[in-house]
């Protein structure tokens, strides 16, 4: 009787673990599926942002790029690399790069002909 006790339980273990791993799939499923919409309705408000009224410059002057940076803002005297975030984003390793080879003046110009 203890034997058949001891066989349930254990089924009932495994059955409550493949439940338990499942369940976690479908989690992380749903985890990578919000992202992705984030993703995308930023990417479509990014657009967007420089017609907000508190944009500090003027809106007729910026490119949308959309990646890796959002966008440069040509201004009289100077160009703006300008990378929108929200809430607690942080930029990419990407663009960190990007933001230290503007710091260190390791930009260029160069017309090309063809």
């Amino acid at each position: 009787m203890l034997e058949w006790v001891l066989v349930v339980l254990v089924l009932a273990l495994f059955v409550l673990l493949w439940l338990y791993r499942r369940a976690w799939n479908e989690l992380n499923i749903l985890r990578s599926d919000r992202q992705s919409i984030l993703t995308r309705h930023g990417k479509s408000i990014e657009q967007f942002i420089p017609f907000l009224k508190n944009y500090p410059y003027n809106k007729e002057n910026f490119r949308f790029i959309g990646t890796p940076i959002d966008g440069v803002q040509f201004e009289h005297d100077k160009l703006v690399f300008v990378e929108f975030k929200t809430g607690d984003s942080k930029l990419s390793a990407k663009q960190k790069r990007i933001k230290n080879l503007v710091l260190n003046k390791k930009v260029e110009f160069r017309e090309v002909r063809i």
